[in-house]
């Protein structure tokens, strides 16, 4: 661990991976998100592999979903983001996805959250865009997150940029991150590693560093 100025400078993933300063964040593993995934079912094992390490590890776990907005409500963003998603050219054609409180909405049945975990609803595709995420860590002192979940392309990549930009150390768990396009993903993935100030590594090795 480098230390300077009265700081500790986490580097590699084991100085990274201490209960005392790294959360687990799960990302959009909704029901309505997997099915979408050829390998959604193994992101779901590996997922829960990961979740499983990080209780037993003593990490703090939050979970995120998304919902989009009814048409009336969805504005202009959300209302072009929908056209261009559907392919579409009318408004009037959008079909409403992942609204709240329906069956597609909900986290897959594999994972339940305990009563000591939390759970997040969100709009953007960043965690830390218009939800309490930042404000919930920062308090508990984590400067450092291990993420999985979907999809790579979509929402993990936004999350990871804006948290570097909020001072976070991301550990992507790269097998455990589903893509809804692959070669997306692997674009993302790669232009992270290339822009540097994250990490990334396998469930079998995070589990290893989380759960000794």
């Amino acid at each position: 661990m480098e230390r300077a100025f009265g700081l500790s400078i986490p580097r590699t993933l084991d100085e990274a991976c201490d209960p005392s300063r790294m959360a687990l964040l799960v990302y959009d593993m909704q029901v309505g998100v997997l099915s979408q995934l050829r390998d959604g079912l193994v992101i779901i094992e590996r997922v829960g592999r990961v979740v499983e390490a990080a209780r037993a590890g003593g990490y703090r776990i939050v979970y995120l979903r998304h919902f989009f907005l009814p048409p009336e409500l969805a504005g202009v963003t959300a209302l072009r983001t929908a056209m261009i998603w559907q392919r579409l050219e009318n408004v009037a054609d959008v079909q409403p996805f992942l609204l709240r409180d329906t069956p597609g909405f909900e986290l897959v049945p594999e994972l339940q959250p305990r009563s000591n975990e939390l759970v997040l609803d969100k709009i953007a595709m960043s965690a830390f865009e218009g939800t309490p995420l930042d404000v919930v860590l920062r308090d508990c002192h984590i400067d450092s997150y291990a993420i999985c979940g979907v999809a790579t392309e979509v929402g993990i990549e936004p999350t990871v940029r804006h948290s570097l930009d909020l001072g976070y150390f991301p550990v992507l768990v790269t097998d455990a991150c589903g893509a809804g396009h692959e070669e997306a993903g692997r674009r993302s993935l790669e232009t992270l590693a290339f822009a540097g100030g994250s990490l990334q590594t396998d469930t079998a090795t995070l589990c290893a560093a989380l759960h000794p």
